[in-house]
């Protein structure tokens, strides 16, 4: 590692707030990803006749309990729990429903308030509020974080090619970024998603077709800066071949800038993501999304708890990238020696 990126990290980690705002992201990113540990209305293990099974991961027939039927066991059927008591046990999640578990033992209608089995309430199908953030919070993580970073690959590309080169390819590059942040481009994925069927690939690459403009300017003018350096001119002079000028000696100056707009740039996918979701163009209705729980919020407004679980889900999440940001902004910053 450089000394200057060492620099960066020690800047960095002097922000009391930002290194505070990264720990709490890293564990909800955590916790979102262990979802089938946390919430899920399977055991997490089972123990029965001295094997280990894990249904959380695998599914099993009743029969290998010592049940009568071919089908996948119920765990929640209290002949194949005493079945398993019998001769072993079972460690059950914090949480006993996954995300599209309904609460069959409700005696109140649905939506019904939080209570000591259903700590957030469930939405207006009776499924468990707090299980479905989780498992909405993750897809939103992980979606956000792959399309921000197909984004920053072909954005990082394109502005490398205009600002180095130059000339007419830069003109034309720069004509069809005109032309392409023009278009009203929340309508255009609006209308793009209604003409196919709704799944998590298609969602991701009609977002990534309209949103791999954020980094371009950014990378371009980098780039134009630097090519005219002594030492760059001293590069192309002695031969040396245009891809190792641009992956050895700009590119790593011009990523310091870049690195500091991934965290603004993840909240705006995010963001976005959850927008489509609660106007009805973004996941499937089968995945649990942030933005479809707001959407029940929307439609229940006698069921506060819906809008409120997303909307501070949401509020902190986006409030721990942008704090997450600004201090890898601030640490990036070449003013700050």
């Amino acid at each position: 590692m450089s000394p200057v990126m060492q620099q960066r990290l020690h800047r960095f980690k002097q922000n009391k707030l930002g290194m505070f705002c990264l720990a709490i992201f890293a564990i909800i990113f955590v916790i979102s990803m262990c979802a089938e540990l946390i919430a899920n209305d399977k055991p997490i293990v089972v123990s029965y006749k001295n094997q280990l099974y894990v249904p959380v991961l695998k599914t099993y027939p009743e029969t290998t309990f010592g049940g009568v039927f071919e089908t996948e066991a119920d765990y929640k059927d209290p002949v194949v729990q005493q079945l398993i008591q019998a001769d072993g046990w079972m460690l059950n999640p914090i949480i006993p429903f996954s995300y599209d578990t309904p609460n069959l033992q409700l005696s109140v209608p649905v939506p019904s308030k939080p209570t000591a089995q259903n700590w957030l309430g469930t939405d207006d199908q009776g499924r468990d509020v707090l299980a479905r953030v989780i498992y909405g919070l993750r897809i939103s993580l992980l979606f956000g974080i792959f399309l921000t970073a197909a984004s920053a690959l072909i954005g990082i590309s394109i502005g490398a090619i205009q600002g180095y080169y130059g000339g007419w390819i830069d003109l034309g590059g720069q004509r069809i970024l005109e032309v392409w942040g023009g278009l009203p481009q929340l309508f255009m994925v609006i209308i793009l998603v209604s003409m196919f069927t709704p799944s998590v690939y298609w969602l991701f690459v009609i977002m990534l077709f309209f949103g791999w403009t954020a980094l371009v300017g950014l990378v371009r003018a980098e780039f134009l800066r630097a090519r005219n350096f002594d030492y760059i001119r001293a590069a192309r002079a002695l031969g040396v071949s245009d891809r190792k000028i641009i992956f050895r000696h700009i590119l790593p100056n011009a990523l310091s800038s870049t690195l500091s707009q991934l965290p603004f740039l993840l909240t705006a996918n995010i963001t976005a993501l959850t927008a489509l979701d609660f106007l009805g163009y973004g996941l499937p209705p089968d995945i649990a999304s942030l933005g479809e729980l707001l959407e029940q919020g929307k439609t229940n407004l006698n069921a506060p708890w819906l809008a409120l679980s997303g909307f501070f889900t949401l509020a902190i999440v986006l409030s721990l990238l942008i704090y997450i940001g600004e201090a890898t902004r601030d640490a990036f910053d070449p003013r700050q020696r």
